[in-house]
C-alpha cells in the first residue's frame, strides 16, 4: 500500500481542526456577552476563559515556536494560562469572572488570529502533529466543560434561563439490569496502539483481578430516589466520614428541588420533571459510594471497569445528539455486553487516581497536563452526554476530586462474584 501522500495529510489535518475550533464557538453561540463573562464558582470557568484558554494553548506551545509569529497580545499569555507553571504566571483561577476585559468580541478576533496562523502551519506542514492533535483533544475537554460550566451558572440564576430550547421527554419503560460476571485473573489494561491517548492512559500494564460482577445497566434516577426516600442522606452508616460532613447539607443530587408535585431538576432545557429511568448525573464519589452500600454492593474498580467495557459499542448519548442530558435505555444490550457504558454519565470508579506503573510525564510544560493531578482524585470513565463522541475510548481516565458534583458524574455498581 502506497503511503497517503503528506499534502493529503495536511489538508485532513487542517479539516479536523476546523471543525473542533468551529464547534466550540458554536457551543457559545446561544450565550449572551454576560452569560459568557460569568463565573458561578472557583472550580468553573467563564465561557469567554475557555474560548481564550484553547486558543492560548495552540499559540503557547506551537505558533510561538514559529520563526516571525507576533503574539496576538503578549499579556494574554498570563490571563489565559490555566496551570502550566513552566510557562509563567497565571491570573489566579478564582478570579477569572473579573476579566471584564478583553471584550468577548476581541477574545473571538484573538480566536480568529490564532486560527489564521494555524491553518498557514497546518498547510506548510511544518509542526508537530502529535502536539496539534493534543491541543485538539484539549479544547474537545473545553467543550464539555463550557457546558458543565455553564449548566452551573445558569441554576444559580433565579429566573433559572434554559441554555437551548427544551426537548420532549419520551417516556421509556425501565430496565431492570442483570449481573455480568467476569473471570479473575492476569489482565492487561491501559491504551495500547497508534491511535491517540493522554499520557495517564498508558503505560499498557497487568493487574490481577479477582472474580467480580458487573451491573448491565448504570443507576438511575429512580434507583437513587428510592435511597433518598429510605433516609440514605440521613444514614452516616453508609457514608465515609470526609462524605459525612458533607452529606448533612445535601439532600438529593446537584440540581434537584422537591416541590408540590415531586422532584425536579435543572437541566440546559430548563427545569424538568426528574425522570426515574434515566441514568442518575450530578453526584459525587461520596454519594456514589454511599449508595452502592446501601444497594449491597460497591463501586468497580477502574481496572474491573475498563475489562467490562473494552468490548462494548461506542454508541452512547453523547454531546452530538444535543440532548445534553443523560437519556433513558430503549433497548437491551447484547447478552454480556454493558449498556450505556459509554455517554450518558461518567461513571465513579473506587480507583484513586494515581500513575500507572511505568508512567512517565511528557517532557517539558505539556508534561504537567496530567500527572502532577495524581492525588486526592477519584477516576471516573465512559464519558457523559456532554463529551464528544470521538473523544472517549475505553481506557480514558477522567479524573475529579470525591466532593465534585457539577460534572455530569453516576455510577454503575459492582460486587464480588456470587459464590
Amino acid at each position: 500500500m502506497k503511503p497517503t501522500p503528506v499534502p493529503a495529510q495536511n489538508a485532513a489535518r487542517s479539516a479536523r481542526y476546523r471543525s473542533i475550533r468551529q464547534t466550540t464557538l458554536a457551543l457559545a453561540a446561544p450565550l449572551s456577552a454576560e452569560d459568557c463573562a460569568l463565573q458561578s464558582m472557583p472550580d468553573a470557568s467563564p465561557v469567554k476563559w475557555h474560548l481564550a484558554h484553547t486558543t492560548w494553548f495552540f499559540e503557547t506551545f506551537l505558533l510561538e515556536e514559529q520563526p516571525g509569529y507576533r503574539p496576538f497580545d503578549t499579556a494574554y499569555r498570563v490571563l489565559f494560562n490555566s496551570y502550566y507553571n513552566s510557562v509563567g504566571e497565571k491570573h489566579p483561577r478564582a478570579e477569572r469572572g473579573l476579566l471584564s476585559r478583553p471584550r468577548l468580541e476581541e477574545v473571538l478576533g484573538y480566536r480568529r488570529y490564532v486560527d489564521a496562523a494555524m491553518q498557514d502551519l497546518l498547510s506548510s506542514g511544518s509542526l508537530r502533529g502529535e502536539l496539534v492533535e493534543l491541543g485538539l483533544q484539549h479544547e474537545q475537554q473545553h467543550q464539555e466543560l463550557i457546558l458543565t460550566d455553564v449548566k452551573h451558572l445558569l441554576a444559580r440564576n433565579p429566573l433559572k434561563p434554559a441554555y437551548q430550547k427544551q426537548w420532549p421527554l419520551t417516556p421509556i419503560r425501565a430496565r431492570e439490569p442483570r449481573w455480568i460476571g467476569f473471570e479473575g485473573g492476569l489482565y492487561e489494561v491501559g491504551h495500547a496502539g497508534p491511535e491517540f491517548a493522554f499520557d495517564n492512559e498508558m503505560p499498557r500494564h497487568n493487574v490481577w483481578l479477582e472474580p467480580f460482577e458487573i451491573a448491565s445497566h448504570p443507576v438511575t434516577h429512580g434507583d437513587f430516589l428510592r435511597f433518598i426516600e429510605d433516609g440514605g442522606y440521613r444514614r452516616p452508616e453508609l457514608w465515609l466520614s470526609a462524605g459525612w460532613e458533607l452529606a448533612r447539607g445535601w439532600q438529593a443530587p446537584l440540581y434537584w428541588e422537591r416541590g408540590a408535585h415531586g422532584w425536579h431538576t435543572f437541566t440546559l432545557h430548563g427545569m424538568v420533571p426528574v425522570d426515574p429511568n434515566t441514568p442518575i448525573c450530578h453526584v459525587s464519589f461520596f454519594e456514589a459510594e454511599a449508595y452502592a452500600r446501601w444497594a449491597d454492593a460497591r463501586l468497580p474498580t477502574e481496572a474491573e471497569w475498563e475489562l467490562a467495557a473494552r468490548n462494548a459499542p461506542r454508541c452512547g448519548n453523547f454531546l452530538e445528539s444535543a440532548a445534553l442530558h443523560p437519556l433513558a435505555s430503549r433497548e437491551d444490550p447484547a447478552t454480556d455486553t454493558l449498556s450505556q457504558v459509554f455517554g450518558d454519565t461518567w461513571e465513579w470508579t473506587r480507583s484513586e487516581y494515581g500513575p500507572y506503573p511505568g508512567f512517565r510525564a511528557a517532557a517539558g510544560a505539556v508534561g504537567e497536563y496530567n500527572g502532577k493531578f495524581m492525588s486526592n482524585q477519584y477516576v471516573l470513565r465512559g464519558g457523559s452526554c456532554v463529551t464528544p463522541r470521538e473523544h472517549i475510548r475505553a481506557t480514558y481516565r477522567n479524573f475529579f476530586p470525591a466532593d465534585a458534583r457539577w460534572q455530569f458524574s453516576g455510577l454503575r455498581l459492582a460486587r464480588d462474584a456470587q459464590a
